[in-house]
Parts: C-alpha cells; structure tokens; sequence
C-alpha cells in the first residue's frame, strides 16, 4: 500500500491501514484471521532432485505401509543406497523370526538386582559372563525382526545388453509433490526418455507406477521383483541376497494381467499380488527374483504390486484407483488441522522452518500413521531389530493432537489396551501394583531385553499424558470411561514404584532406574528431576480422571503427591539427578539428552519447579554442554523450555543449532549419523515444539510466545491446540 495516498482519505481510514500496519509487524493474532491457502503452501515445499543422492530417497507410504524409492521412481538401485536413506518396504504387520533351535526362554534372560532390601528382577542383555541367559536376552532381542518386503524396481538394459548403472543415468529430474503424494521421475538412458510417475495406496499396501519409455518398445525396460532375506541384525537395509537357500519364493498363479508370488520364510509367509494394465508375463529369473516383462510395442505400462498376509484378490487396485486413492487421502490429510506459513518474514530461517514442517508432516502421515507404535527409523529400515521403544511415543505422538488430527493418536492407544497384560505381568514381576508400561517392545507387546531400556521410567506417565491430551481435544465422559482403567493402573504402579525413605520422611524414585539422560548406572541413580516432575504431574493427572468420573481421590496417589522428594538442586541450578551432584562437571554427565529441560519443556508449570533455578539451568546447560553428543528431539525440547521460559529468540537458535543431529536433509528426514541416517523422533519434536511456540501452553499469554518479537517474522497458522 502506497501510504502517501492515505492523505486524501478519511482518518478512520488511515487509522485502520496503520492498524493493519502495526498488526503485520507484530504478525500474530491477526494474520491468523487470514485465510491459509493450503495446497500453494504444501506445493511450495515440493522435493527435487536433479541428480542420484542416496540421502534423497522419497517415499510414498499411507502410515502403516510405506514405500521408498530412488530417482528412478522405484527401488532399482537398492545397494548403491543402502548407506544412505535405504529403499526400504516396511509394514506393520511383515515380522519374521529365526528357528529357536535353543529352545531360548525369555525369562532366562532376568536377573535379579538387590533394591531396597528386597530382589527385583529385570529383563537384560547380560555382559559376556552371562552364558545363556545372555544368549537366550541375545535371541530375544534379534527375533522377531522386522522385514524388508522385497525390493520393487526397474531391469534397465543398455545398447550392448549390458545393466544400465545409476552412473548411467542422465537428465535426472524428479518431484515430490506432498498435496497429492505423487514422485514424477524422469531421467535417460543413453539419451532415451523414461518417464514415471509413483504413487501408494491409502486404504491397501500397494503401490502403483506409470512409466512412459522407448525402452519398454525396444525390450530394455523391465519391472523386477526381488526378495531379500532378513540380516538379524541391529539394521536391514533391505539388500541382504544371500542364504537363498533359507526361503522360498514362488509364483502362487498366473493370468492375464495379474500373478500371485508366495514368499515364505522362517515364520511369516506373506504374498506379493502384481497386476497391470496391457500384456505382459511374469518370469522367475533366480530364486527369489522376478521380472514382470511387458509385451512389445507399447511404450507405456501401468502396474501395481500389493503387498499383503494372505492373497485377497486376483486383481490388485490398477494405478488410476491408487492415484485416486492417494489424492484424495491427502487432500482430506492437508484441508484438516494444523497448518503453518510463514510467507512475508524476513528472518532467513522463516522458509526453512516452514519447509522442515511440512516435510516432516508428510513424513510422519507416511510412515508413522498406524495402530502400533512405531520404530526410530519409522517404515524406512530397521533400527533396534525393528522394535518399537515405548519411552518415544512422546516425540512420534504428541504432535498428533496438538495439530488436531487426535484419532493417529488414538488408534495406537488401542495397541497400548492390547499389550496391557504384559505390562501387569511385569509389575507383579517385580513385585509391584497396576502396570509397569514396557521399553523396547517386539510387534506382540512383550518386552525385549535391554540393559539400559529395562531400567528406563520416563514412558511410565506417557499413557496418562496421551490420555489427556486426548480428553482436551474430545472433552467428554465417553473419553474418560475408554482410558479411566488404564490411566488407575498406571498410576497405581507409579504410586508402589516410589519407595518410602523412613528416615528422610519422603518418597524416592530409584535406586534401580535409569533417566532420560541415559549416561547412568541403574544401581546408583534416584531422584532424577525430570522424572520427579512427571511422577507428581501424572499422578495429580489421574487424580483429576477421577474427579471428572465422580471418584474420591486415591489416599495413596494422595500420599506420594505429598510427601515426593523435592527437586536436587546445587548451586542454584537443578542437578540432572539426586544422586549426581557432579552433573555440571562430569563430562559424561554433559553429554546425551540435557533432560533436565524436560521438567519444565515438556510439562505444565509445576510447584515443585522454581523457573528462576530453571532460567539458571538453562543457561548453563545451554553454553556448557556437549551438543555434538545429542539426539534429534533434544533441539526442539530446548526450544520448548526456552519457549515456556520467555526466550523466543532462543527457541529459534535452538531448532538451528548447528550440529550434525539436528540436520534435515532433502527429504525432510532428520540425519543423525552414518548409522542412523534418519530419526522420526526429530521431526514429531519439530511438530510439537512448533505447535507450542505458535499456540502456546496452559497459562501462556500473548501471540506466539516462541516466536521473536523483533519484527522479522510474519506468522499464519490454523488448527493447533495448546500444549498443556
């Protein structure tokens, strides 16, 4: 707007432009009033790459299935990106596991630890005196394990006949556009055009591919299909040929346009329907390799390949059906909740935010949208064998409510409802009431071993935070009836769980537990301050389902809220646990997860936190500690604390520190190593900690209290909640 005209119009006029005016400086609660448009802010934040980048894969996926794919638009290369984002085809429900040839138990892998003057055994891995319990905690870590599905990609033959290389591509050029979940994919092969176009279904495991190419006319192009089998390592990439004499694959029958393979293994067998439009037939060319080879003199062939427990159809979904499938998914995905722009800032960091948020979006509708809870490395490859950690929840879920799209979050409560009774069986294990919620879980519920995660408590109030959030969003009695049982008995085990110091007159966490912070000895560590925090919050919590039902509050929960050990400070700042007073000196103590945010960050105002000793803490843990040696969640639950604490400014630094863990890469997907080349946790912080920075917390005043008030930031933003 030209202000010099303003002279010649009335002064109302002029007052409300300058209003308007003062109001985009500050960006807030006005341009919130200001419609989004949805699909040009998704489409904005298309990926691109015009060259092979085996950190670029992309991937199509509907939440409980996902597939990943290189430039060509499939997974033709699976070994030259192994070391990189891996081409992985993952499913909730694809596990396998070896012959227990030992007959391993998992109760020989306990071991009884001496707490509080009484035994309490725990599931771990054992140390090399272990024998056989540390090799039946060995089994029972490694099976069951995740499976890669199989490898779905191109035969690319050149002029001599010889295999095209990835180096053998040209004129690369691919998108993904996240409105609709689309990978258009061109490249050459020695000058010749192929073209494809990629999509997965929302409803089936499948997915669909048009492809456009002389090569399909001349013979040179050709779908293959190929079964890899499980390494029974820590990770699977997908790309283990070997042992082909420890599986079978077969072609389970054959038609015009269709053709079932049975893929059978130690314990899981599972089918691979392909259909396509036109002629075509199946070959087996090695044992567990198939290429889908179209009649000549076509150059365009549409297909599907349908991944799935049991053969439900001769004919899988073509691709016009999974194009339509995916469109419309994630249209209805895009139009409903949460949604950020930040178009008109000026600060630098404004557009990559933005784009780290939509990424992350989609990443987390592709591949961490199902019923159970999902692994570190999401449906991409395995990490940990594939088991989920029940302590992550926080950073996979939270987000889902807080950007009101609450029922992701509700179906994985559902999974929480079947896997309870091995949550009872451990407490009354250990001698204990109510639940003791597990840490590393097989896809059954049952625990794994783990030395560090046997002794983790951090997951234990998760159940009741879910719970929570779910009844904020929902605010109804039908809620509290559906969570009531589980939300008691969780706490009932927090409440037995804290041990009564007759001496001290107050309830201690530990001895026998690990932090958040996982840089200490289970037999040595009480009273950590994140923990104690959460403790007190989730009972209060339950306390207060009761209320709503009409129940008299629990004497005991009552009796451990009250009489909880107070936070351990030194020096004025908040120690990362009681039983470490050399928190800040110790180096291994300043390395891993500055946790101590998490009392604070993470959760509503509590009376036992001082924020001036949390304002000293943070300071000190912000210029002191070892960054380099920290996880992809730490940065945005910094930038939650700084958030609570009045520090928008750091808030912001915090989401771009640089260090190597808190790096997104093309595709959006948080990088943490060489072995862990992406981390889901990273990208649902982003999610949570953004929807705090722009709608706030319970008791936040004011606009957007972790975005900076200096002017260069313009913020619109629909359908987020505040955190509590």
């Amino acid at each position: 707007m030209n202000f010099l005209s303003l002279r010649k119009r009335p002064v109302t006029l002029v007052a409300s432009a300058l209003a308007v005016f003062s109001l985009g400086l500050m960006a807030p609660y006005y341009s919130q009033a200001q419609k989004i448009d949805r699909k040009a802010l998704i489409e904005r934040h298309k990926v691109i790459n015009d060259r092979p980048d085996t950190l670029a894969s992309l991937t199509v996926g509907n939440g409980s299935f996902a597939f990943t794919v290189d430039v060509t638009g499939l997974q033709t290369f699976p070994k030259e990106y192994e070391k990189g984002v891996p081409l992985g085809t993952q499913s909730e429900w694809g596990w396998n596991a070896f012959k227990n040839t030992a007959g391993y138990r998992r109760e020989e892998a306990l071991k009884p630890y001496k707490l509080h003057g009484r035994e309490v055994s725990y599931l771990v891995q054992w140390g090399s005196e272990g024998g056989r319990p540390k090799q039946a905690a060995d089994w029972f870590r490694q099976n069951p394990h995740r499976l890669q599905l199989g490898n779905l990609g191109f035969a690319l033959t050149k002029k001599d006949g010889s295999p095209a290389t990835l180096s053998d591509l040209q004129e690369v050029h691919q998108e993904l556009n996240p409105w609709t979940g689309a990978i258009h994919s061109r490249f050459s092969v020695e000058g010749v055009p192929v073209d494809v176009v990629t999509y997965g279904h929302q409803q089936q495991d499948l997915v669909s591919a048009k492809v456009q190419s002389p090569l399909l006319k001349d013979g040179r192009l050709k779908v293959r299909l190929r079964f890899p089998y499980p390494t029974g390592e820590w990770s699977d990439m997908g790309t283990n040929y070997t042992h082909a004499d420890k599986h079978r694959s077969q072609v389970q029958g054959q038609a015009a346009n269709n053709a079932w393979v049975a893929h059978q293994l130690d314990s899981a067998r599972y089918y691979v329907g392909l259909g396509w439009k036109g002629k075509a037939e199946l070959e087996k060319k090695e044992e567990h390799e198939f290429l889908l080879v179209p009649a000549g003199g076509a150059e365009t062939f549409e297909f599907s390949c349908l991944f799935a427990r049991k053969s439900f159809g001769p004919v899988p979904p073509g691709f016009e059906q999974t194009k339509a499938s995916s469109e419309a998914a994630w249209k209805s995905y895009w139009s409903k909740g949460g949604v950020v722009d930040f178009t008109g800032s000026t600060d630098p960091r404004a557009a990559e935010l933005e784009r780290r948020i939509v990424l992350s979006q989609y990443l987390m509708r592709t591949q961490e949208a199902g019923t159970v809870p999902p692994q570190e490395t999401g449906l991409t490859y395995n990490s940990w064998y594939g088991k989920a950690h029940l302590e992550m929840p926080y950073w996979h879920l939270t987000h889902y409510p807080l950007w009101e799209k609450t029922d992701y979050l509700e179906k994985v409560m559902n999974w929480y409802q079947q896997v309870a009774p091995f949550a009872k069986e451990i407490a009354q294990r250990q001698g204990y009431e109510g639940v003791r919620w597990q840490k590393v879980v097989e896809n059954s519920g049952e625990e794994v071993p783990s030395s560090v995660g046997a002794f983790l408590i951090w997951q234990q109030p998760h159940y009741i935070y879910f719970a929570e959030l779910i009844y904020r969003n929902r605010n109804d009695k039908a809620t509290l009836d559906k969570y009531k049982d589980l939300v008691f008995a969780t706490a009932d085990f927090m409440a037995s769980f804290a041990y009564f110091d007759k001496e001290k007159g107050r309830y201690i966490l530990g001895k026998g537990l690990i932090p958040a912070q996982e840089r200490f000895k289970a037999e040595e560590t009480f009273n950590p301050t994140y923990e104690l925090v959460y403790w007190q919050w989730g009972l209060e919590a339950a306390q207060k389902w009761r209320q709503r039902l009409g129940l008299p509050r629990n004497q005991k929960w009552d009796e451990v809220i009250a009489k909880l050990s107070p936070l351990p400070v030194q020096n004025g700042v908040y120690l990362a646990a009681e039983s470490a007073p050399d928190s800040y000196t110790n180096p291994q103590y300043k390395t891993d997860h500055p946790s101590v945010f998490g009392a604070y960050g993470m959760l509503p105002l509590s009376n036992m936190l001082d924020t001036a000793t949390m304002r000293r803490t943070f300071d000190l843990i912000w210029k002191d500690w070892s960054w380099n040696d920290t996880w992809g969640w730490d940065f945005p639950m910094t930038a939650m604390t700084a958030t609570r604490l009045g520090l928008p400014e750091k808030a912001i630094d915090a989401l771009f520190m640089s260090v190597p863990t808190n790096t997104y890469l093309k595709n959006g997907h948080n990088y943490q190593d060489n072995r862990l080349t992406l981390y889901m946790p990273g990208n649902g912080g982003l999610l949570t900690a953004v929807s705090m920075m722009l709608a706030g917390y319970d008791g936040s005043k004011g606009p957007n209290p972790g975005i900076p008030k200096n002017g260069q930031w313009k913020v619109k933003w629909e359908g987020l909640k505040k955190m509590p």
